[in-house]
């Protein structure tokens, strides 16, 4: 178990994405801090099946795009598990995926691009700012964020969404490049549309056979496709790997 005794933040982790992403990281032996916004009882369950996979797991609530709110939950985590080893920044301002009943450039306000750049890329920063100090003492970390190939590949214009997610990934390549020397890994994995998530609820059966038909795998992404390649870029087998966004849609994006 490559992630015994270490301790993995995943925000955003009670359902979903994050769920698997927390549940992957339990597998492997990690002690997993499962932060949630509103919905304790889906956090409870995650935990209880952290444990179930011979991993460690303690819910923690808090808003990670207030920074006050995100500088306690790390200090919360601190305090319960003593260190943070690997940051995973996957909690999501709420959306919907249906191309049908989105939002035209023009119709789209900028309190919206607001809305999803806190979410995204203010989340992020301020988690960041809590957490790399104390990854700086032990000269070694892992942060994955997770953005999406739209930044890659905009099929459908989420206008506001994929504008934040671009943003997401140009302040990890930033970061990337800063904390390098501190031993500090910064990469985002980026997936196409996954299911069954939140945000995906709501997406058309026949939008999703449109991608399925265009996806050379053939398929749509589970939560679990994605949590393999964070897992991944936060353990020892891609320690000489930063700065680099992972693209997990299937082959959608080719680079």
């Amino acid at each position: 178990m490559q992630f015994r005794d270490k301790v993995v933040l995943v925000t955003g982790a009670s359902r979903g994405i994050g769920r698997a992403i927390a549940l992957a990281f339990a597998e492997q032996g990690a002690n997993v801090a499962v932060n949630f916004l509103r919905n304790r009882q889906a956090a409870d369950v995650t935990v209880a099946d952290c444990l179930a996979r011979g991993g460690g797991g303690v819910a923690f609530q808090g808003d990670v795009s207030a920074s006050d709110s995100a500088q306690a939950l790390v200090s919360e985590v601190q305090e319960n598990f003593g260190r943070i080893d690997v940051l995973v920044n996957n909690a999501l301002r709420t959306y919907h995926f249906d191309p049908q009943t989105r939002r035209s450039f023009l119709q789209t306000e900028w309190a919206a691009y607001q809305s999803q750049f806190e979410g995204a890329v203010g989340a992020a920063y301020v988690l960041c700012q809590a957490v790399i100090p104390h990854m700086q003492r032990h000269a070694s970390g892992a942060i994955v964020n997770i953005a999406t190939d739209l930044v890659e590949r905009p099929v459908v214009p989420y206008h506001d969404y994929t504008t934040a997610k671009a943003a997401l990934v140009g302040f990890s390549r930033n970061l990337a490049a800063d904390v390098g020397p501190y031993g500090i890994r910064v990469n985002c994995v980026a997936p196409g549309l996954v299911a069954p998530t939140d945000a995906s609820r709501t997406t058309k059966e026949s939008v999703k056979e449109a991608i399925i038909a265009t996806t050379p795998l053939r398929r749509i992404a589970t939560p679990e496709d994605v949590a393999g390649p964070v897992v991944f870029l936060a353990s020892d087998a891609a320690r000489f790997v930063t700065g680099q966004t992972l693209y997990v849609d299937g082959g959608l994006v080719m680079r």
